[in-house]
C-alpha cells in the first residue's frame, strides 16, 4: 500500500493547482499576445511568485500583484513596490531593495508581461525560439530576466510542474 502523502505535500499540491485555475485564462491571453505557450508563461508567474506565496507587497502590505518580479526601470510610469530582494552580483548573492511595478490586479500583471516580451528587444530569442521549457527557460536566462545563475534549471523544473497540474486539471 503506497502511503498518503504529508499533509503539507497535499496543502503544496492544492496551492498549486489553484494557482494554475486561478491564472490560467490570463496565460492563455498572454500566449495570444506573444505566441509564448501559456503554460512557460503561467510557470514563469509560479516560480517567481512561490506559486502566490511570496508576492511582492506594498509598505502597507497590500499586493503590488506582479506575479513575474518585473522591476521598474527609469521608463516606468505606474505605481512602484520598493522591496529587499536577493540579486546575484558577480555570482554572489546579496540583499539589495528594489523597485518593482505595481498593478491593480493578477491580470495586468500578465499583459505588462506580454508587453515586455513583445517590446523589448532583447527578449527577441525567446520569442523566436521559446516553443520547448528548455529553450524558454535558457533564453530567458541568457538575456538577462533573472541574476539568479540557476535561473534556467528551476524555471525549467516548475515549467514541468506546471504541465503536469493542467493535465491533471484536464
Amino acid at each position: 500500500k503506497v502511503p498518503e502523502p504529508a499533509f503539507s505535500q497535499v496543502n503544496g499540491r492544492e496551492r498549486q493547482l489553484d494557482f494554475v485555475r486561478a491564472h490560467q485564462s490570463a496565460a492563455r491571453s498572454a500566449e495570444a499576445e506573444t505566441g509564448l505557450p501559456a503554460a512557460f508563461v503561467l510557470a514563469q508567474a509560479a516560480h517567481e511568485s512561490g506559486w502566490g506565496q511570496r508576492e511582492i507587497r506594498h509598505a502597507d502590505g497590500s499586493s503590488a500583484n506582479n506575479l513575474f518580479g518585473i522591476k521598474a526601470g527609469a521608463g516606468w510610469k505606474g505605481a512602484v513596490a520598493e522591496v529587499t530582494t536577493t540579486e546575484y552580483v558577480d555570482g554572489t548573492p546579496r540583499k539589495l531593495t528594489q523597485r518593482f511595478r505595481a498593478y491593480a490586479n493578477s491580470e495586468e500583471s500578465f499583459r505588462d508581461f506580454a508587453r515586455l516580451m513583445k517590446d523589448n528587444a532583447r527578449y527577441s530569442q525567446v520569442l523566436a525560439h521559446g516553443r520547448s521549457a528548455e529553450q524558454y527557460a535558457q533564453g530567458l536566462q541568457n538575456a538577462g530576466y533573472a541574476t539568479d545563475p540557476a535561473y534556467a534549471d528551476k524555471l525549467g523544473r516548475v515549467i514541468n510542474t506546471t504541465l503536469r497540474l493542467q493535465r491533471a486539471i484536464g
